[in-house]
């Protein structure tokens, strides 16, 4: 008997293991391919946490709209004026006890106090928080720091508004702010509302400065609200800081008076809050005209300072607060022009240290543009991403908390933050993709020393890389070929002249072809310096516009992407349809006095030119927007650009019906 035990205890061992090794590589194989692998779920439509309010989609998350699904279209109805339902955030997955000004909270505040701290509250939040105890955490919520400084320009220490927020239904809740000096009161409230005052000095910390106390009211609970049959329209639901004396960032109102007046030595300090949900307007979907016109308008490199801004290298005068003239002017041109797109190509900020609170400079940047009603996105610039600026990553999210923003924050893993690409579709109830637009970031700095001060002084500018390469040519891949040119379907748009046109088409004039494609981004390419084609008919070089007023813009290094994406991607891979480039004009910042346009190999190399009197320039040398004027249904693309004095210079059309012949390279 014991030997037969030992002989079957010693079968157990020799099979045990080989026997866990299959079971266990059977369990990682199960986990990789089965259990490991991502499903469709509320986490693909929407981020949790403190990112809630950040709706994404695989489009968003690759900077494509290639998948985004078109409204379904009533008939005689244009298919763009039909409402989409808006993507929606449950404002009761929003954390209470994070300060997010962006977010849409709809949950009001319960308490409000300032806080002064010798350390950044940032680096040692323990040590700057109010009192509190665990109780009142769970009835009026935790205290939550309002993350801007209000003595960031001035003071002996930090100073911060904190709040609590609760969902508690049985808590008077905040509806309205004042900013009164020592002495004074508020109107007496009728009950149940109460005014209360935070007991230290909105101006602690400044020398030689009067005191001036933040007074808040509390009126109704949400349970009040709901037996009276009111809403939550009255409630503050979110409070931040602007300096400067712009508007403040949308949906926000100031307090009427400042904490802070300018001065030679700062800019004005304002509390600003929301009161209520405001909901952020959203633009309609893209698309030509119904006789087959979209214009885009390009703003190149605002420079826009925390400070109204100063007036460079102008002879307008008188010239002050030049922010403020750059907008003024911007919307000049926008009321002349109509566009139906606008694009900013970097340096919406001024960095060098002017814009070190990007929120209060991103308030203004696009206020001619979004009160326009007009969609628009931006690509970044070298400035905007230097000395104090807020992460590109952290503008981005700004800018798609803005009214009619077209901006997507782009693929991860690769370089550059909102490398996207917008579609622009047909009037007509096909919704055919007529032109496509590719925006990429060019980066900043590639390299640069650090002096004994810890700043960082850039040497070299940065440039597009193989992985944004990669990233173009695969969305190139995407775009599915049409007839060109388009018919609008059924000829319904255009009635018997439509008929006409069509019919006078010869059939070699049709071709199955990618649409024709723009491109953006900041820093110019070093082929923007090289030699222009030749014009076959007129024997002129191909160069039209100013471009010998400063030297080259562009980044030393390359990853050959004027060779490997922009002459690669063509617009057909059938022979009948030719080898043209799919994307037939570059539009580039950064240089302000340089505007020409210049086709190498085939494709235009644009300049936008300098639109801000915040910007360097030239005595003499006109600020200046660039208009794309694309018709024909996307065949035919036109340039030219509209002056500070109204004027329309080297107006000139790149490709379609009146442009040069194709490069002589190409079949």
């Amino acid at each position: 008997m014991a030997k037969f035990l030992g002989r079957f205890f010693r079968y157990l061992r020799s099979i045990c293991a080989p026997m866990s090794a299959i079971i266990g590589f059977s369990c990682l194989l199960t986990f990789i391919f089965i259990l490991y692998q991502p499903t469709p779920g509320p986490g693909e439509l929407q981020r949790m946490g403190w990112q809630s309010w950040d709706v994404i989609s695989m489009d968003a998350a690759t900077g494509s709209e290639g998948n985004v699904s078109l409204p379904t279209v009533p008939e005689g109805v244009d298919w763009w004026n039909v409402t989409q339902e808006e993507e929606y955030v449950d404002p009761a997955s929003l954390p209470l006890d994070v300060w997010s000004p962006l977010l849409p909270h709809n949950t009001g505040l319960s308490e409000i106090t300032i806080e002064r701290c010798m350390f950044d509250p940032m680096l040692a939040p323990s040590l700057c928080v109010p009192d509190s105890t665990p109780e009142q955490d769970a009835v009026k919520g935790k205290w939550v720091q309002v993350g801007t400084n209000i003595n960031a320009q001035t003071g002996m220490w930090y100073l911060n508004i904190f709040y609590r927020r609760t969902r508690r239904l049985d808590v008077p809740l905040v509806t309205d702010l004042l900013l009164l000096p020592t002495g004074e009161t508020p109107p007496i409230a009728n009950y149940p509302d109460a005014w209360h005052k935070v007991s230290r000095s909105i101006r602690d910390g400044v020398p030689r400065t009067p005191a001036l106390y933040l007074w808040y009211k509390t009126g109704d609970s949400l349970q009040d609200i709901g037996a009276k049959g009111g809403n939550r329209a009255n409630l503050i639901m979110e409070i931040d800081i602007l300096f400067g004396d712009d508007k403040p960032w949308y949906g926000f109102d100031k307090i009427e008076i400042p904490v802070l007046e300018t001065t030679p030595r700062q800019e004005s300090v304002w509390v600003t809050y929301r009161q209520g949900l405001k909901p952020v307007v959203r633009a309609q979907p893209l698309h030509f005209s119904h006789d087959g016109n979209f214009k885009v308008l390009q703003v190149a490199d605002l420079h826009f300072s925390v400070s109204p801004g100063k007036c460079r290298d102008t002879d307008l005068s008188p010239c002050t607060h030049s922010d403020n003239l750059t907008s003024t002017l911007l919307s000049h041109v926008i009321s002349l022009e109509q566009p139906d797109f606008i694009v900013f190509t970097g340096d919406q900020l001024n960095g060098q240290g002017y814009s070190w609170d990007a929120k209060s400079v991103l308030a203004k940047f696009a206020r001619a543009v979004t009160d326009a009603k007009i969609p628009w996105t931006a690509v970044f610039g070298n400035h905007d991403d230097e000395d104090g600026v807020a992460s590109k990553e952290e503008q981005l999210k700004m800018m798609m908390a803005m009214p009619y923003s077209k901006i997507h924050p782009g693929p991860k893993g690769i370089h550059g933050v909102g490398n996207h690409v917008l579609k622009v579709h047909s009037a007509d109830p096909s919704m055919t993709q007529l032109l496509t637009m590719y925006f990429l970031d060019s980066g900043a700095y590639s390299s640069g020393f650090m002096d004994w001060f810890g700043w960082f002084h850039p040497t070299e500018y940065d440039w597009i890389h193989q992985d944004q390469i990669d990233w173009f040519l695969k969305e190139s891949g995407k775009m599915k070929a049409i007839e060109r040119p388009f018919t609008p379907d059924g000829a319904k748009d255009l009635g018997d002249s439509w008929k006409r046109q069509a019919s006078q088409l010869p059939p070699d004039a049709k071709k199955l072809a990618k649409p024709n494609a723009l491109m953006f981004f900041h820093i110019p390419l070093q082929e923007s310096y090289s030699d222009p084609d030749i014009n076959t008919s007129t024997d002129q070089l191909l160069n039209v516009g100013i471009h010998d007023l400063e030297g080259s813009g562009a980044a030393k290094k390359s990853d050959g992407f004027f060779e490997k994406a922009l002459l690669s991607a063509k617009e057909s891979e059938h022979v009948a349809g030719g080898s043209l480039p799919e994307v037939k004009v570059v539009g580039n910042g950064h240089c302000h006095v340089t505007e020409n346009c210049k086709r190498v190999k085939g494709v235009w190399l644009c300049f936008g030119g300098g639109g801000s009197y915040s910007g360097y320039s030239r005595v003499g040398f006109d600020r200046r927007f660039r208009i794309y004027d694309i018709s024909d249904y996307g065949e035919t693309i036109r340039t030219y650009k509209r002056t500070e004095h109204d004027e329309i210079v080297d107006d000139m059309i790149l490709a379609g019906r009146g442009a040069p012949p194709p490069y002589e390279g190409l079949p």
